[in-house]
């Protein structure tokens, strides 16, 4: 079934991509304990609600999990947006990169286009094996398709992919320069896009790298369940068997924002709330297929007739 992101009712009813079905099993937890604590009461047990209530009532408690919560999600999202301007920054130093080796480098000989053509496969390569390395995915057979015969083989041992595609293109531009194919005002800015790419890849895997500190997160989910569980005691007394629906109602709010958190907080896996990383080494692998298959400028046809 397609959903419309603008249709509000579909999209607020939407199953997968939501943290209900994470949530859930723990929703029932919340709401069991209030059966069992509405069951009590309606046989006159009297389990010391007015002692518990005081915990749920309590302003300074509440103003801690709020802001806790709030933290929580900021912190998160914050890591995903930069996580996104970083993707960004990939995409734009390998268009700028592809452009610059496709019009800068001269080519004298026959195979010159042939080796061109490769190292511009190479940034897609390179923005694949980002991905790849970012979801601990070992196996580069996705990667085959951009590589010679030898570099696949090569890769087969190297721990580090990203970084050993950035190598081989510098390696290249670096041979172009001694050939004097290309200049050496050319090479400096294509050596600062190169540059800024490993920085980029650097930049995700440091995101990746540093999650949440586990004393938050236990913390946090310590405060969550006491007062899921608290909650029951205060309701029990004034509304009897609709503490149930209620308490299923905030415990769904409470712990959906906190697992909000949990899902975002590493952007580069597949999951439905991550990054589109697919779609976005897909887009950048056909516009660099475009350039490739670009014919050169008049200008150099013009040159390469003189």
């Amino acid at each position: 079934m397609t959903f419309d992101k603008h249709n509000w009712l579909q999209l607020a009813l939407k199953w997968q991509g939501s943290v209900l079905p994470t949530v859930l099993p723990r929703i029932f937890l919340c709401s069991g304990f209030a059966f069992f604590i509405s069951l009590t009461h309606y046989y006159g047990f009297d389990l010391a609600e007015q002692i518990f209530s005081s915990v749920t009532t309590n302003v300074a408690y509440n103003l801690v999990l709020g802001l806790l919560l709030v933290f929580r999600t900021n912190t998160a999202y914050d890591r995903y947006w930069e996580g996104r301007k970083i993707w960004g920054s990939i995409v734009i130093n390998s268009l700028n990169l592809a452009r610059k080796i496709k019009l800068a480098i001269a080519e004298t000989e026959t195979v010159d286009r042939e080796n061109k053509i490769a190292v511009l496969r190479l940034l897609s390569a390179f923005a694949v094996a980002t991905k790849l390395h970012l979801r601990e995915q070992s196996d580069p057979q996705e990667l085959e398709a951009f590589l010679t015969q030898a570099q696949y083989l090569q890769l087969q041992e190297v721990k580090n992919i990203p970084l050993k595609i950035s190598f081989w293109i510098g390696a290249y531009l670096k041979q172009q320069q001694v050939r004097n194919c290309l200049s050496i005002y050319e090479l400096v800015p294509m050596n600062q896009a190169l540059d800024a790419m490993v920085e980029a890849f650097i930049g995700c895997d440091r995101i990746k790298k540093t999650p949440i500190p586990l004393a938050y997160g236990i913390y946090l989910k310590r405060l969550l369940l006491i007062y899921c569980f608290v909650l029951p005691f205060q309701l029990v007394h004034d509304v009897s068997w609709w503490t149930i629906p209620i308490v299923t109602l905030i415990s769904f709010i409470l712990l959906g924002i906190e697992e909000i958190g949990n899902q975002i907080e590493n952007p580069f896996s597949n999951s439905a709330n991550d990054l589109p990383i697919d779609e976005i080494c897909n887009t950048l692998v056909k516009n660099i297929e475009d350039i490739i298959k670009a014919e050169d400028s008049p200008l150099n046809n013009e040159i390469k007739t003189l």
